[in-house]
């Protein structure tokens, strides 16, 4: 069976680049370099995904602000997941009017997960006429042509790429990291799991892995420049080399990179329950870099719940995998997602979840109440349980994990932790940083500490934070 996923061609990329170099000559001519605003909502895929189209902007001759009315060209980077996020990204894009009527010149552009789906781009076209450019996740690669075309045509552009699109990996496309500590690697684009609530297989398409070589490559040239905080992302990771002509597990890559020498920690998300394996919980125990720390999301505790979601495991097989997971990792800190309220489900139901949560006592979760998305399979069940009722499942559930959270978060206090400093604290003279299970500490030190690691010894828990006290700056 052919497993190959296109490239896109060396030749199409640098022909990106040339036509970067042809806006950088337009911006030439302004009296001031421009500057850009880049909002992105969302996962870290797309977090990203704006890194890349920073790198393009970087390489025209933006400069880049914080501040909206400052910009020349202002985009969001936009999310489908659920809809407080497209209710969000409307009413900013709305409250844009003013700034176009204020800075006729601006250039309002529009990208990302709610890009792909037609009916978002048509309500763009009809009813916001200040938006120039409107783009979707499969053709991040030729944003510079599309700018390009806006500029020249003054005309309005939209692209969402074709199905040829959606089926290809992006290699050497230039990256603006927002930061020096923490970096995103991106494995593998798109999902084949079809989950009835989620949009995601929809707006980013099907799977396909990039090679383990180009992975290496990046990560290596990561470690180098000092990065300490790299997170392998996808779609689901655990479904990693299935595209690949020769087919590498998502376990084997992550052995691979934990070989590459250097001081650093290597996190990954998101993982899936059905396609975590022994081998991939083995790696993480046995590995030098490799974060004790799992995001697994089980989503319901309730059988019947997770087959009308499509996810493809029980709560048994569930329960079975973090009791394994635990045996080898003793240390690890497991954080999950939660959907409450599925349509249909019913208070006994959501209890199942309840009592999951209470069993795996996880450090963290994201939970939220049940979001319809247009085009899912679940958008068309019967939802028959009222919002204000959803909301007090919500707040049940909230309520039994701050009490779990609480509980480990105390049991952590007396302890020693290897914390990578990050950034000052909010008070004078603190600094903030993650331990290893990904757990906010804050301590008094020095600010040259930002960006290295710290043994900190835990003094106290308050809620979701740890407090602490230096013990020697490095491990």
């Amino acid at each position: 069976m052919e497993r190959t996923t296109p490239v896109i061609p060396a030749q199409d990329v640098a022909k990106q680049r040339e036509y970067c170099q042809e806006i950088r000559a337009i911006n030439a001519a302004h009296a001031a370099p421009p500057t850009a605003f880049v909002d992105t909502y969302g996962c870290q895929q797309n977090v990203a995904d704006g890194e890349k189209i920073k790198g393009f902007l970087e390489e025209m001759g933006f400069g880049f602000t914080e501040d909206p009315e400052e910009a020349d060209f202002i985009l969001f980077n936009t999310c489908a997941v659920r809809e407080h996020a497209e209710d969000r990204v409307f009413g900013n894009v709305g409250a844009l009017k003013n700034t176009k009527r204020r800075h006729p010149s601006v250039i309002i552009a529009l990208c990302g997960c709610m890009m792909e789906q037609e009916h978002v781009a048509e309500r763009i076209r009809r009813s916001y006429p200040y938006v120039s450019l409107v783009f979707g996740t499969h053709v991040i690669h030729r944003f510079p042509e599309l700018l390009l075309e806006t500029l020249t045509s003054g005309k309005r552009v939209f692209s969402r790429g074709d199905e040829s699109e959606d089926r290809v990996i992006h290699e050497g496309l230039p990256i603006h990291r927002d930061g020096s500590v923490k970096a995103w690697v991106t494995v593998m684009y798109g999902c084949n799991n079809f989950c009835s609530y989620c949009i995601v297989p929809y707006v980013r398409g099907r799977e396909r892995s990039r090679t383990p070589e180009a992975v290496e490559e990046e990560f290596a040239a990561l470690v180098r420049a000092g990065y300490k905080d790299i997170t392998l992302l996808g779609q689901n990771v655990n479904s990693y080399g299935k595209t690949l002509d020769n087919p590498v597990s998502f376990a084997e890559l992550l052995r691979r990179l934990d070989r590459i020498p250097g001081d650093y920690r290597i996190r990954f998300m998101t993982s899936h329950p059905k396609d975590a394996t022994h081998e991939l919980i083995d790696t993480i125990a046995q590995g030098t870099h490799i974060s004790h720390h799992l995001h697994l999301p089980f989503q319901s505790g309730n059988d019947r719940i997770l087959r009308e979601m499509n996810r493809h495991y029980d709560r048994a097989k569930y329960l079975d995998l973090i009791r394994y997971a635990k045996e080898k990792i003793p240390d690890l800190s497991l954080t999950s997602d939660v959907i409450v309220g599925f349509p249909g489900e019913t208070y006994e139901e959501f209890l199942d979840t309840v009592s999951l949560v209470r069993e795996v006592e996880f450090t963290s979760l994201f939970t939220f109440i049940y979001s319809p998305r247009r085009g899912t399979k679940a958008a068309q069940m019967d939802d028959p349980v009222p919002a204000q009722e959803k909301s007090r499942w919500f707040q049940e559930l909230c309520a039994a994990q701050e009490e779990i959270a609480a509980k480990r978060c105390q049991a952590a206090v007396g302890t020693v932790q290897r914390v990578l400093v990050e950034e000052e604290g909010k008070q004078e003279g603190m600094l903030s940083g993650r331990t290893d299970g990904n757990v906010i500490v804050d301590f008094p030190g020095p600010r040259e500490l930002a960006g290295s690691f710290a043994n900190v010894k835990i003094t106290a828990a308050r809620n979701w934070i740890l407090t602490g006290e230096l013990v020697s700056p490095q491990s």
